[in-house]
């Protein structure tokens, strides 16, 4: 193949690397199924034109309230409909937070994140979280939070008050999100991110991978998030962290290979996103964590936990980054 045929890959008029918001599940089901090589080095030649392949943003997720959430997310351990171990704990007070937030500074972090289990927040809850916002950003961090489905006044108060991002997963594509989710629409979440767009915070929106979905369900999911009408400006992809007591506690763990597929993927049909490599690194090789960057990953979640899953060890972080030559540093989506 010439560098003419792997630049326009299986749409020849439409070239690889276009910012694109027509794609088709046919499409990116023939850019999963590219061969591997060819994929990577399609992934990893889009993700330099936009990035510096040698810097990755490290990022640290605070489950904020954790646990009773109404919700049925079948892969939840925070949902009150399954017996996870998990226990309810009322929200965090500001300055709590504000202490987590400096320590994972000192710890590397240039991103804090912030997660709490609710359907959707109250106004009052909104309103406290505010003050909690703007002393996190004076720390000098980017902020993301994550609270369940927004209301558009709720949307423009979180911006106000200074968020950066505002985090609201599809999970899976709306073909298969029946199986996984029955107490909020796929139309629901689309809701919600249209309001955290219109109030002018950036999205941070993604995906599962493990949830039974077929490789088309993963096509599907990409679709969704690339035609959307502005490409989120963070994209995380996770792998399913099996809990025990959740209806998926049994699902076949992901092949690292499909989830580099997704990665490149993703890196392919929204070139500009910073696309994160989320839940599930506890499980993979430091080869595999390797090959997703070089699909286009280019974030990471630091610490000892992602809300209530492990996480690896700082040190297994720092050693690997060190290993393959890249530094951690602040990103800005192009």
């Amino acid at each position: 193949m010439n560098e003419t045929d792997r630049q326009q890959g299986p749409r020849a008029q439409a070239p690889l690397g276009a910012v694109r918001h027509d794609w088709t599940v046919e499409e990116i089901l023939d850019v999963l199924r590219l061969p591997f090589p060819e994929l990577v080095h399609t992934a990893q030649s889009i993700h330099r034109r936009h990035f510096d392949p040698g810097t990755v943003q490290l990022a640290q997720l605070l489950s904020i309230k954790t646990g009773g959430c109404p919700e049925d997310c079948g892969y939840c351990a925070q949902s009150a409909h399954f017996e996870t171990g998990v226990k309810a704990t009322k929200l965090m007070a500001s300055a709590a937070i504000v202490a987590e937030a400096s320590r994972a500074k000192d710890g590397g972090a240039t991103r804090f994140c912030m997660g709490a289990a609710w359907r959707s927040p109250k106004d009052r809850d909104v309103d406290h979280l505010c003050a909690t916002i703007a002393a996190v950003k004076g720390l000098g961090l980017e902020t993301c939070m994550t609270l369940g489905m927004l209301t558009a006044d709720q949307a423009r108060k979180l911006k106000a008050a200074g968020l950066d991002y505002y985090n609201h997963n599809l999970d899976t594509s709306p073909e298969h999100y029946g199986n996984i989710i029955t107490t909020r629409t796929y139309a629901d979440r689309l809701e919600t991110l249209a309001h955290v767009r219109e109030a002018g915070m950036a999205v941070c929106c993604g995906g599962i991978l493990g949830l039974g979905e077929t490789e088309r369900d993963r096509a599907s999911m990409l679709r969704e998030l690339a035609n959307l009408a502005e490409h989120p400006e963070s994209v995380p992809i996770n792998m399913l962290m099996q809990v025990a007591g959740t209806p998926l506690a049994d699902a076949k763990r992901v092949d690292a290979l499909d989830l580099v597929r997704t990665i490149a993927a993703a890196r392919i049909t929204m070139p500009r996103s910073v696309v994160r490599l989320s839940a599930g690194r506890e499980h993979m090789s430091e080869e595999a964590q390797a090959l997703c960057f070089l699909a286009g990953a280019n974030s990471i979640f630091v610490g000892a936990k992602l809300l209530t899953t492990a996480n690896p060890e700082r040190s297994r972080d720092e050693a690997l980054l060190s290993r393959l030559g890249m530094r951690a540093e602040m990103l800005e989506t192009p």
